[in-house]
């Protein structure tokens, strides 16, 4: 299945070192002919970091997709009953929002929008960043494995000489785990090599 005329949703989370790599892969989705509309967590749509100015990040996502960033609960809260998106994908998705979605807990646009997408039956992406993912955050990956609807782009173990807990998503495969969730398949394999 192609993302043309598709309508994805495009969430980032603050795992602000997956920005550069995520922003690239927005341009593409735009390139398939996707309609992308935008979505950020507080932290990622208010915080500078030595990745980057907020309002750099936001300037450039903005002016990729043509549309607005979704930033507050109640920006996020119509995208179900509107119909807003075929598909969400959250990119890159922190240990913090896998464990806020695991556990039921709706407190930022991130988790509101993709509440309120889920509740049409549509997919939803993870692109997983965290430095827990092999530690405090396996237990909340894997209740998300195991949800319907729940889609993950393959990922990797990040360093695992400084960082041996910490797994991050590829980047060259939001694109076909977009398209494979659209028809309600996991790409495979999830867990690629070093």
């Amino acid at each position: 299945m192609e993302l043309k005329d598709k309508r994805v949703g495009f969430v980032l989370t603050g795992s602000f070192c997956t920005f550069k790599k995520t922003k690239e892969q927005i341009k593409n989705i735009v390139k398939e002919g996707a309609k992308v509309l935008p979505i950020m967590s507080n932290n990622a749509y208010e915080l500078d970091t030595k990745f980057g100015k907020a309002k750099e990040h936001i300037d450039e996502i903005e002016e990729i997709t043509g549309n607005k960033i979704i930033h507050t609960i109640q920006e996020a809260e119509p995208i179900g009953p509107k119909n807003l998106t075929d598909i969400l994908i959250i990119a890159p998705c922190s240990g913090n929002t896998i464990g806020k979605l695991a556990n039921g807990i709706t407190d930022n646009a991130a988790t509101m929008a993709t509440k309120s997408h889920l509740r049409n039956g549509n997919p939803v992406v993870i692109a997983i960043s965290t430095n827990d993912g092999l530690a405090g955050s396996a237990e909340n990956i894997g209740k998300l494995l195991n949800r319907n609807n729940y889609f993950f782009v393959p990922f990797k173990q990040d360093n695992f000489i400084t960082k041996p807990r910490s797994i991050v998503f590829d980047a060259d495969y939001i694109i076909k785990t977009l398209e494979y969730a659209l028809e309600g398949k996991q790409i495979s394999p999830i867990l690629l090599g070093i």
